[in-house]
């Protein structure tokens, strides 16, 4: 019984040691398992976070892609437009109405035949309503497919009287006139401008303008009859564009916002002396002299007199007197152009010139005679249409061909039309020369179809509100 009993406690413990270690075993086999989970599920973690990556990836490429070809269109549209126009720019043609018009040139408030020419190419570009607002003004309009706001681009047409010096196999044939500041330019570009949109009705939201001006060089100056014609009373804008020499050609000038120009007035001075024999001064009252106190006076009002800083000129640019030697004059007349860029400084050159002028003659017991004309007054550049032109004509020419150009120091009657709207003045460049009004004044023509691209560009931007 004890062996049977031993043989049992035996077994027992046997079958407890066999279980023990089994259970060590299966713990074991628990611990590997979790290792394993814990592995699985870090992997698991892993991968579910590149998965994700992967789609953040996936989806900003696809933005990006998305985005890309959104601003391909943008520029294929953009391109196309600027395709389409520029195809219709008729460049030969340009040159060959600005060589016309170069060789017969007219002056002020005398173009006849300038504005019959104007008149019968404006015709011939179908779509353009054409009328007279004076004698020998020209203005053209085409009524885009759809309504909206009405712009004017202005260009003059009268020539000055300079006889040309260039030897061009297209010279004026007119003595002593010529186109010395090249209105020539101006009007056959715009009407390559007219000849381009003319093609382009269906792609016009509003009216267009195109007005062809007379008399910008002589005072009281054209536009101000065509203002009072009404022919401009719906206009919303008013934009010109001037050529000048020693910028590049092809180049856009854009002129600061407010006074983009200066005023110009003028006046013509008689001062009456007294006659005398050369050798007896003391018998007579010298104009000469007084005549050149006044010339050195007038210096100051500028230096002393104008707030430093301010644009002022005051030229004298006529002195005549006598005719012999050995005889004091009994006159002397004096003529000066006198430009500022505000209306305070501008009363106030003037209050200071007949002051001096005044003072002068009477200290000298001479008498005089003073005619002051106040001509035109600065060109005020608009904010809006600065801004767009500068980013019309970038857009077109691209940003190497647009510059931010200085005030100019010459006057234009184009400053008149802020009577009816804002307007805004800029420059075309024409390759180096010599200034517009010489005699040998003379451009490269290659810039003139830049020009008209930037003017159908700016046209186009403002009546479709950018």
């Amino acid at each position: 019984m004890f062996g049977w009993a031993f043989f049992i406690s035996f077994s027992s413990l046997a079958y407890q040691r066999k279980a023990i270690s089994e259970h060590k075993r299966f713990a074991d086999v628990l611990k590997a398992v979790d290792v394993i989970k814990d592995k699985i599920e870090f992997r698991l973690t892993e991968l579910i976070n590149m998965a994700m990556k992967g789609v953040h990836i996936f989806l900003l490429l696809l933005l990006f892609t998305t985005a890309l070809h959104a601003q391909n269109d943008k520029v294929k549209t953009r391109t196309a437009a600027k395709i389409s126009f520029a195809d219709h720019i008729p460049s030969s043609k340009i040159i060959e109405w600005r060589r016309h018009i170069h060789q017969n040139p007219e002056l002020s408030f005398k173009e006849v035949n300038t504005s019959q020419y104007v008149e019968d190419l404006l015709k011939t570009f179908g779509n353009i309503q054409v009328s007279r607002p004076t004698s020998t003004s020209v203005l053209g309009i085409l009524k885009g497919a759809k309504e909206g706001k009405t712009v004017a681009f202005r260009a003059d047409m009268d020539a000055l009287p300079v006889q040309e010096e260039t030897e061009l196999s297209f010279s004026s044939k007119v003595s002593n006139v010529s186109h010395a500041c090249g209105h020539d330019a101006h009007t056959a570009m715009l009407l390559g401008t007219a000849a381009t949109l003319s093609k382009m009705e269906n792609q016009i939201n509003g009216t267009v303008y195109f007005l062809f001006q007379h008399a910008e060089e002589q005072p009281p100056g054209g536009a101000l009859e065509i203002i009072k014609s009404g022919a401009l009373a719906a206009v919303d804008a008013f934009f010109g564009m001037h050529v000048l020499p020693n910028f590049p050609a092809g180049h856009i000038g854009v002129l600061p916002v407010g006074p983009a120009s200066t005023t110009w007035d003028g006046f013509h001075l008689t001062i009456k002396g007294k006659g005398s024999h050369g050798s007896m001064p003391h018998l007579g009252i010298d104009p000469i002299v007084v005549g050149a106190e006044i010339v050195t006076a007038l210096q100051t009002v500028v230096s002393r007199n104008v707030q430093p800083g301010e644009l002022a000129v005051i030229s004298i640019g006529k002195f005549q007197s006598g005719e012999a030697p050995n005889v004091i004059a009994d006159k002397a007349e004096l003529g000066a152009t006198v430009r500022t860029t505000t209306e305070k400084t501008r009363k106030l050159v003037e209050e200071r010139v007949k002051t001096l002028i005044d003072n002068i003659t009477r200290a000298h017991g001479a008498q005089y005679e003073l005619n002051y004309t106040p001509n035109y007054p600065a060109i005020e550049n608009d904010a809006l249409l600065n801004a767009l032109v500068k980013r019309s004509a970038q857009s077109i020419l691209g940003e190497e061909s647009v510059f931010d150009a200085p005030m100019m120091t010459a006057s234009e009657d184009f400053s008149y039309y802020k009577q009816i709207g804002p307007e805004c003045f800029l420059t075309l460049g024409i390759g180096d020369g010599l200034a517009n009004h010489n005699p040998k004044f003379n451009m490269d023509e290659k810039a003139l179809t830049k020009g008209v691209k930037a003017q159908v560009q700016i046209i186009i931007d403002f009546l479709n509100g950018k």
